[in-house]
């Protein structure tokens, strides 16, 4: 056998000895620079109140031109690492949810494994918008309980001004940039699902970012009335699907998108408001960054401990949606 063979690990080579996966770690990483509801509404022409009782959002980061989202992704990911004392060098699998890569192409995932030095995981980007994040962490997760994988890293990642219209006054106010990320590792308990996902792509000319103009253009009525309805369902078909009740979920975690979304919602569904987090205010929305930006968010706030059930739910272009429940932590 040959050095590099010795030294390569494929996935899936060795039985799998383990059945679950579980979030070890999150890690977050943000641009240096917030903007106020004030320098956009001076821009917009309108007033600083009408943004927050539209979107909830007070201010949001905002990468400068020098930035790369491989960056904030890596850093992210750095942090996550060492919180859950994992090496890089132990990831067999880095997965990017991201919609704004830097470039078109090479993906962002090849990119981060390398400047993290996970020289032995595969790696690729996932699309599906605002519910990419959701969506890498069930491809992720159907990874190491396939017993292809041992170790993932999952990042969510987007500058969302990027392809914004600042003179957009639909839009202009609401999204901006941020990455954060999840290190899974192989467990004897199945703590992350089920998962449910959906799409309907009936309702893609909705959100659009065309190849001409590459700019984000919503019709924001429709948008608001779908993601109430998807995010109900969904959360009751994955409650459905784990045999628990809406009672049993300590925390819900939800896409970021929009305060008004999140308040109908809860409202609809009948939860405690102190049970559904509400960040978007600080942030804004990063689009596929907002769920782990969320738990760390929660985490940080004393809202989120080992052992806590979470319900994490998105909606996004395509339309896309979906839901899982997790056992926050390690087993």
């Amino acid at each position: 056998m040959t050095a590099l063979a010795r030294e390569t690990t494929l996935i899936g080579h060795e039985p799998p000895t383990r059945t679950g996966a579980s979030i070890a770690s999150v890690g977050v990483s943000l641009p240096a620079t917030t903007v106020p509801n004030s320098t956009i509404a001076a821009r917009l022409g309108i007033d600083e109140d009408w943004i927050v009782r539209r979107t909830g959002i007070h201010e949001r980061r905002v990468a400068e031109p020098q930035e790369r989202l491989t960056t904030h992704a890596a850093e992210a990911g750095r942090q996550a690492l060492e919180r859950a004392e994992v090496r890089a060098e132990q990831l067999d699998l880095v997965l990017v949810a991201t919609t704004t890569a830097d470039e078109v192409l090479p993906n962002a995932a090849p990119l981060v494994a390398h400047t993290l030095g996970a020289s032995r995981a595969g790696a690729f980007d996932i699309g599906a918008a605002c519910t990419g994040f959701l969506s890498a962490l069930a491809v992720g997760c159907a990874q190491i309980e396939a017993g292809r994988a041992r170790t993932a890293l999952v990042v969510g990642a987007d500058f969302m001004t990027r392809i914004t219209d600042r003179d957009d006054r639909s839009t202009a106010p609401v999204f901006a940039d941020g990455a954060g990320a999840v290190v899974l590792v192989s467990s004897k308990q199945h703590r992350i699902g089920p998962v449910v996902l959906g799409s309907d792509g009936d309702g893609a000319d909705n959100i659009v970012v065309d190849r001409a103009e590459p700019l984000i253009r919503m019709r924001g009525h429709e948008t608001f009335r779908e993601a109430v309805a998807r995010l109900s369902l969904v959360t009751l078909q994955v409650i459905n699907a784990a045999a628990i009740g809406l009672g049993d979920i300590d925390l819900f975690v939800y896409h970021q998108a929009n305060g008004r979304i999140l308040s109908a919602v809860g409202e609809r569904l009948g939860l405690p408001a102190d049970r559904v987090v509400d960040c978007v205010g600080d942030y804004g929305n990063t689009s596929a960054a907002t769920l782990p930006l969320a738990l760390a968010f929660s985490e940080r706030e004393g809202r989120l401990a080992r052992g806590d059930r979470v319900l994490l739910g998105a909606f996004g272009a395509g339309f896309t949606w979906g839901a899982t429940v997790v056992d926050w932590g390690r087993a």
